[in-house]
């Protein structure tokens, strides 16, 4: 699978998660030559990395409103678990 150029917006989340989870069934469902299985397996690697940036960036985003005294509702970035 082709890098986006610096200017294209990468492939949506979800249709990566859906062509990695397409490889994964093919990769455990079909008897493959060695070099298919490779290159399937370096397009999988590809895409969960790509994947995990899209989490990371979303994460990052993601905030609770939280009703501080006074009735005033103010945005505070979401914990992440792992921290504590």
């Amino acid at each position: 699978m082709p890098q986006p150029a610096k200017n294209e917006k990468p492939e949506p989340f979800e249709k990566n998660l859906a062509r990695l989870d397409a490889i994964v069934h093919e990769l455990e469902d079909t008897d493959l030559s060695l070099e298919k299985a490779l290159v399937l397996y370096e397009e999988g690697m590809k895409l969960s990395e790509s994947c995990q940036k899209q989490l990371d960036e979303a994460e990052g985003r993601v905030e609770i409103l939280t009703k501080k005294a006074g009735g005033k509702v103010m945005p505070e970035p979401f914990a992440d678990e792992e921290a504590d």
